[in-house]
């Protein structure tokens, strides 16, 4: 086993509900909710036989949702901020409470998710969960909080737009007074027996989540939020650090008290939101009392990337780099060779960049928005895990090619699971009962024999040598569809060729002298087994040499070889 990192991201709410009904606009009563208690030994033990390292629970903090818990003594929230009937897991209420949808027993709700804890631990695995720094629910109210901490704007003093130690925005004299009807929802077709009777009242107004800093966001806004203040006035772009804003030292403890829960991780949302200097201060703190623990942010901008790793992050999102170039590639409309272009702008920190095809904001590969079909990803799976050694996440439901194709309610169908509305996803349902089709459990398979590479071969850990710039396109290439490279650790080399077009086909690739050298290998011949078929083949490396072979459709081979090292 090598020290590749391979994260399950698991939307908690849906992954283990059984409940087949998917009613839309359906009540958690009607549609129900997945539990902590769903992940038992054996879906623990499964999870582990797909070769996961950890395991990211999505959706655990409480937040704002259209359900009533006041028999719990959780306070309501206005259906008219609440995206959904579920709500949306960013829309935080009380940073150190549990949603209690996913408890069996509501009062005992902390007490569940520690056991998660626990339960992942025995398996193997570790555990990652959400910290949503930037925004928190309209109606944010801690009742589990700490009796020693004050709550987010107790202190504020709401006539100040902006104050250094306010934890709020403030629209002074304004009503909260968005630019839709907000109690019909907003493109939702929210049924009009559910439409509000009362109106949501909010005085003085918060700026909203998406820096949004009037008193009237638009539909496309994200009303149901808003911001938090770490000290920069964005009326003049200043940051005030000095003193430490009031707001750094609250979410930095709320930091540390899930880091005290046994957590092995955060990721981050909107990370690039926050000021890095906060970043920095904060992951200081607690990697200092839990220096294990591992930060993964969720950075768009590239530009950024190098500061919000200095600041403390040991991986960020390659979104806008690597996922973009590889869904072009996977969809037809971009070259294989631009992989090697993604790879080349972040290669100084290429170990802090976590990829990936599929998460909760993404379209599913195998929905009609993206490629329409889990088997066109092949290519790019194989490419994305073995390329480098950094981390890859891969989403629940991904493995069986989910299509995503729902219409749940407030989420619609856009190609994505949703995270607003109590629904369960088709194929996790499906392989409960043994109803997986045949094409699906052939793409469980090939999952779980690229994960198992990545996590077994200990060439992942070693050296990687990109073949694309002696393999041009010509007639026994063609570098818009296919994708070479090698890796190797000590004797053990793998010889990799991705094939993102809807044919096999029969190339030539070329292996330079250059990279024979550089990764130290014997001038030889080689019997080579492909990982992924077992089919065995001849390769002799020798000079500038060439390699011949067929690629099947939407497919990969995997050629291992290796030789025997002789003692100094």
């Amino acid at each position: 086993m090598n020290n590749k990192i391979l994260i399950y991201q698991i939307f908690t709410r849906l992954y283990g509900n059984r409940n087949t009904t998917r009613k839309k606009w359906g009540t958690v009563a009607e549609n129900g909710s997945g539990k902590f208690n769903d992940f038992d030994q054996k879906t623990l033990k499964h999870l582990k036989k797909l070769h996961f390292s950890h395991i990211w629970y999505t959706g655990v903090i409480r937040h704002a949702t259209q359900t009533d818990f006041s028999d719990y003594n959780i306070p309501r929230q206005h259906p008219a901020v609440v995206k959904g009937k579920a709500g949306s897991p960013y829309a935080i209420a009380d940073y150190y409470d549990v949603d209690p949808d996913l408890a069996e027993d509501v009062d005992n709700r902390m007490k569940e998710f520690e056991a998660l804890v626990t339960r992942t631990h025995k398996a193997g695995m570790k555990v990652i969960i959400d910290f949503v720094p930037n925004h928190v629910a309209r109606q944010y109210h801690s009742i589990k909080k700490p009796k020693e901490v004050i709550d987010l704007g107790e202190g504020d003093n709401p006539d100040n737009g902006f104050d250094p130690q306010n934890n709020f925005y403030y629209c002074p004299g304004c009503s909260f007074e968005p630019m839709f009807d907000l109690r019909m929802g907003v493109n939702t077709g929210r049924p009009e027996e559910e439409v509000p009777e009362e109106e949501y009242t909010e005085f003085p107004s918060k700026a909203t989540g998406n820096d949004h800093f009037d008193n009237h966001p638009g539909q496309n806004d994200w009303y149901e939020t808003v911001i938090l203040n770490y000290g920069i006035d964005y009326w003049t772009g200043y940051g005030h650090f000095e003193p430490v804003p009031d707001t750094w030292h609250k979410m930095t403890d709320i930091l540390l008290f899930w880091a005290s829960k046994g957590i092995d991780g955060f990721r981050c949302d909107m990370a690039e939101m926050v000021p890095a200097a906060f970043w920095a201060w904060a992951t200081e703190k607690v990697k200092y009392r839990y220096p294990d623990i591992i930060f993964i942010g969720e950075v768009y901008d590239p530009n950024q990337y190098r500061r919000y790793i200095n600041s403390g992050f040991d991986y960020l999102y390659d979104k806008v780099g690597m996922y973009d170039t590889m869904r072009a590639a996977i969809c037809g409309y971009g070259a294989a060779r631009n992989i090697t272009y993604a790879w080349q702008s972040t290669n100084d920190i290429k170990d802090n960049m976590l990829y990936f095809l599929e998460n909760h904001d993404e379209q599913r590969i195998a929905s009609d928005f993206f490629a329409g079909s889990a088997r066109k990803a092949i290519p790019g799976l194989v490419a994305s895990v073995l390329m480098q050694s950094n981390p890859f996440m891969l989403y629940a439901g991904e493995e069986y090619g989910e299509k995503g194709m729902d219409e749940e309610g407030f989420s619609g169908r856009d190609g994505r699971t949703t995270i607003f509305d109590y629904w369960s996803i088709d194929t996790l349902c499906r392989v409960e009962n043994g109803q997986l089709t045949a094409e699906e459990l052939d793409i469980y398979q090939i999952h779980k024999k690229i994960l198992g590479i990545a996590r077994k071969e200990k060439a992942i850990d070693g050296d990687f040598y990109d073949l694309m710039y002696v393999n041009p396109s010509s007639p026994r290439f063609n570098e818009h569809g296919q994708f070479a490279f090698l890796r190797k650790n000590g004797n053990e080399i793998l010889f990799v060729v991705c094939n993102f077009i809807g044919n096999a086909v029969d190339i030539d690739v070329k292996i330079p002298v250059h990279a024979i050298d550089f990764l130290s290998i014997p001038q030889k011949e080689f019997e080579a087994k492909d990982l992924l078929t077992d089919e065995k083949m001849r390769i002799t490396i020798k000079g500038d040499c060439t390699v011949k072979m067929i690629v099947p459709a939407y497919s990969a081979r995997i050629w291992k070889f290796s030789y025997r090292q002789t003692k100094k």
